[in-house]
């Protein structure tokens, strides 16, 4: 399955030619031995509460129990498969400078099968026109055959068709769809490759990763600046990260766990398989395909070799003081307890990302005093109250209990509830004159989701005032479906909400408590 031996030396460098991806990654020596040949990887403790544990642990997913097993037996079924899937894993786990020689017979019958059932039964077909009903009419047939010309080394990826999707600010954004088969070969291969990954992956990053959400990192980010010694924060964003990504950096990241030239070829092809809009054909020489399933393992490898290992680095060999790192994909928090090592860290960051074809978004990066002392601090120097910053669609600024205690307060950022409000307003108009039942349906299940992200502790006065908005909406609504419309009041209108809309409540535990810490 795997061997363990040096990687290859690479042309390709960061602006001078002859060094290879593994010193890409190397950054000063660590802890002073003068070892600047060793790839900086961190040491992480173990996991063992089930659940991802804080940023102060930032350990792996747990891996106890995987060390046994061994790889698949020869006769292939769902739970053979499993077993070698776990194989795969306890192989990354003993040895995190192993390569894997041997990964493309693991992308079984039975793995593409499942990956044609996690695919979304109404997305939009992709430049072939095939539909996910369309294809499940000879499901095992056509399953059979692309299992053949994977192994035959005969399958080809499809562009992405181009599809545009208005942004905020009036501007339009770019939208891939990938191919149903290229979406089912993605994500049969995107599982086996996250057994490695997952082994590899720091603590603090939590963005498109198996049984990690967006509240974790809310939580983690919670817990770090209560708990610890925060007195700056970087807010960080990385100008059109998914579009820049370097296809050399790229290739040498994946080969440095990544033996099997099978696997390599094929993200190779996915890579360079370019996009079609309106019928015409466009090269792509650097980004992951827009819209595709892999993407976002492939934008977590490109970050944990560009950001994570160097960042753990630095903190760990040239901050005095308390440091914390929270990165959800291209968007990442670090909380500083001195400014000079803040200011001395950004300037060390730009330096980096430019090295790997990146930069920072300056009009979404900035460092703000906060934490337990920003309020005095600022108040002494008549500076105001201390400044908020935006992190997953809520803006954190600084607050007490009731008993005086420092806390850390989110609420759902105005940007992100405008947006979603006009979005609730359009579609009322289209859906004015359904029957009252079906719209109401309909709004039920959006407040719902909209509750289900944003039910935090402290955020209840932002979840009355959605309600009310949307109630309020979909009275103007009512009131443009005819003359009769205008007999709709409030009165009516409470009787509607009660009957169709949730009722606001808290739905998330505080953060120290879902990360038992």
């Amino acid at each position: 399955m795997s061997e363990n031996r040096e990687i290859p030396e690479s042309p390709l460098s960061d602006g001078s030619k002859g060094r290879s991806a593994k010193e890409s990654c190397r950054t000063a020596d660590a802890h002073g031995s003068g070892k600047s040949d060793d790839l900086i990887v961190p040491t992480k403790q173990a996991n063992n509460a089930g659940q991802p544990a804080a940023e102060s642990v930032e350990g792996s997913g747990s891996t106890k129990g995987n060390a046994s097993q061994t790889a698949a037996p020869r006769t292939q079924g769902r739970d053979s498969a499993s077993l070698g899937l776990q194989g795969i894993r306890s192989a990354a786990s003993r040895n995190r400078d192993e390569q894997f020689t041997a990964l493309l017979h693991h992308v079984t019958t039975d793995l593409l099968h499942a990956s044609y059932k996690a695919q979304k039964h109404l997305a939009s077909p992709g430049v072939d026109g095939v539909t996910w009903q369309a294809y499940g009419e000879q499901l095992e047939a056509n399953l059979g055959d692309l299992h053949e010309r994977i192994h035959a080394g005969r399958y080809r990826a499809k562009p992405s068709k181009r599809a545009w999707i208005p942004k905020p600010d009036g501007r339009q954004r770019a939208l891939g769809l990938a191919a149903l088969e290229d979406k089912i070969v993605q994500h049969a291969t995107k599982t086996v490759l996250e057994q490695i990954y997952e082994e590899d992956f720091l603590g603090f990053s939590y963005g498109f990763r198996p049984n990690r959400s967006q509240h974790d990192a809310l939580d983690a980010l919670y817990v770090g600046v209560t708990k610890r010694k925060v007195r700056w924060v970087l807010d960080a964003d990385i100008r059109g990260f998914f579009s820049s990504i370097s296809h050399e950096w790229m290739t040498r990241f994946i080969e440095h766990r990544i033996a099997d030239r099978r696997v390599q070829r094929l993200i190779a092809k996915w890579l360079k398989a370019g996009v079609s809009d309106d019928g015409k054909w466009e090269k792509t020489d650097k980004g992951t395909p827009e819209g595709a399933v892999i993407s976002p393992l492939l934008a977590n490898v490109y970050l944990h070799y560009v950001f994570d290992l160097w960042a753990d680095h630095w903190r760990t060999t040239r901050a005095q003081g308390d440091v914390i790192i929270v990165r959800y994909c291209d968007d990442f928090v670090v909380g500083f307890q001195h400014r000079h090592e803040a200011e001395r860290f950004l300037r060390d960051l730009k330096e980096r990302l430019l090295k790997f074809d990146l930069e920072l978004h300056p009009e979404k990066t900035r460092l703000i005093e906060f934490g337990r002392f920003a309020a005095s601090n600022r108040a002494q120097r008549g500076q105001g109250k201390p400044e908020t910053f935006d992190f997953l669609g809520f803006t954190h600024c600084c607050a007490k209990t009731r008993h005086g205690w420092f806390t850390l307060k989110r609420y759902s950022s105005a940007k992100r509830f405008r947006r979603t409000l006009r979005a609730i307003k359009e579609k009322l108009r289209r859906y004015m004159h359904l029957p009252i039942p079906t719209q109401g349906k309909w709004l039920r299940a959006v407040v719902q989701g909209w509750l289900n992200y944003h039910a935090v502790p402290g955020n209840m006065k932002r979840l009355d005032e959605f309600c009310q908005h949307v109630t309020r909406l979909w009275l103007r609504a009512l009131r443009r479906r005819s003359q009769k419309g205008r007999r709709w009041n409030w009165e009516h209108m409470s009787r509607l909400q009660k009957a169709w809309l949730p009722t606001p409540r808290i739905l998330h535990p505080y953060p120290n408590k879902r990360l038992r810490v």
